[in-house]
């Protein structure tokens, strides 16, 4: 009797402990605005154009975010100073700044184009083409982890995003594939995040060289 009793206290503090389990790794879904909502609401705003999914450190939290976003930085010549200092480039302040941003490799650049070198020049090329018609300027291309660049050195010029500041200001999640921002000689930007194409980078610019 002794024994069963000691079993059948066994079997409910192991069926406690595993439901507790189950319900801290139950995933969580956040919207755009950082508010818990349900997992059938996620995947139906996730279907939204405007909106993307971000990696968190967590593998139990799901995030959407804009995928677009503009502002205005306050100092101009304080951010200035601060690129020129982490990235050791002249930055000119009569132009607009265009920063490529590489957060970290993950399952949307770890294959297929983007690590085919060729294909990675031709966008490269394409890209600054683009951009030395509209403002006669280069972009930046910085990174945050340098884990998945290797394959393309000699191609593009690759700076450590110096202890994340641009990532601070900018990119704050982990964002699939590239980002960019283009900030004018005001300091207005736009912001975008996740797989892009280069007409989006062209049509950034030219709004930011008004």
């Amino acid at each position: 009797m002794k024994e069963l009793l000691l079993k059948l206290i066994i079997g409910i503090l192991f069926y406690s402990c595993s439901s507790s389990k189950v319900e801290n790794n139950k995933t969580k879904y956040f919207n755009e605005n950082n508010i818990e909502i349900s997992k059938s609401e996620f995947n139906e705003s996730r279907s939204n154009r405007k909106l993307i999914e971000v990696q968190n450190d967590s593998l139990n939290i799901k995030i959407l975010t804009n995928r677009e976003v503009r502002g205005k930085i306050k100092n101009k010549k304080l951010f200035d100073n601060l690129l020129n200092k982490s990235v050791n480039i002249n930055v000119d302040s009569t132009k607009p700044t265009v920063i490529i941003y590489y957060i970290g490799k993950d399952p949307y650049n770890s294959g297929g184009g983007f690590v085919d070198r060729q294909w990675m020049k031709n966008w490269k090329n394409d890209l600054e083409k683009g951009l030395n018609q509209i403002a006669e300027i280069k972009p930046i291309y910085l990174y945050k982890n340098y884990n998945g660049l290797k394959k393309h050195e000699g191609i593009i010029p690759w700076k450590k995003d110096f202890e994340n500041q641009i990532s601070e200001l900018f990119f704050k999640h982990k964002y699939p594939w590239l980002s960019f921002v283009v900030i004018s000689k005001n300091g207005d930007y736009i912001s975008r995040f996740g797989e892009f194409t280069l007409d989006y980078v062209w049509e950034a610019t030219q709004l930011m060289n008004k």
